[in-house]
């Protein structure tokens, strides 16, 4: 029974941890894309 309960946790765990890297990492939101010129307060100059 405890190594049931064991196996669920570890595997639980280890899909959150998953989760969180795939996230970190390959799941970048796209920066808008402005074109600086001016003096808009892009603070590119």
């Amino acid at each position: 029974m405890n190594t049931t309960i064991q196996n669920i946790l570890v595997l639980i765990t280890l899909g959150l941890a998953l989760a969180f890297l795939v996230k970190k990492f390959f799941w970048k939101k796209s920066a808008p894309k402005k074109s600086c010129g001016g003096d808009d307060g892009c603070g590119c100059h």
